[in-house]
C-alpha cells in the first residue's frame, strides 16, 4: 500500500463550501472507516485542506479524488498529490509497538 499526501486549494471561501460540506464530510468519514483516509483537515493559514490517504496505487487514489464532492462540485481550484513514505516519528514508533 502507498501513502499519498493531497492538498486541495479551494476557489471559494469556507462559506462558499457549506452547501457541499455535509457530502464532503460524509465521504471522508466513509473513507476513514474503510482505513483509506488516515488524516484530513483544513490548513488554517490558507484556503486549503490537507489529506493523507493509504491506497493501492496512484490510480486508486485518483478514483477517490474524482469522487470527492468538493471536486465534483467544482470547488477545488488545484490539487497537489505527493507520494509519501513516512519512516520516523512517534506515530511510526507507536505502530511498531506490540498491542498490550
Amino acid at each position: 500500500m502507498a501513502k499519498f499526501v493531497v492538498e486541495f486549494q479551494y476557489n471559494v471561501d469556507r462559506a462558499g463550501r457549506q452547501e457541499l460540506h455535509p457530502a464532503h464530510a460524509e465521504n471522508l468519514r466513509g473513507l476513514a472507516d474503510d482505513g483509506v483516509l488516515l488524516l484530513a483537515g483544513p490548513l488554517p493559514e490558507a484556503n486549503a485542506g490537507l489529506l493523507l490517504y493509504e491506497v493501492e496505487d496512484r490510480d486508486a487514489l485518483q478514483k477517490l479524488l474524482d469522487a470527492e464532492p468538493y471536486v465534483r462540485g467544482g470547488l477545488v481550484a488545484e490539487t497537489r498529490v505527493r507520494q509519501w513514505t513516512p519512516g520516523k516519528g512517534s506515530w511510526i514508533a507507536a505502530l511498531d509497538r506490540p498491542a498490550a
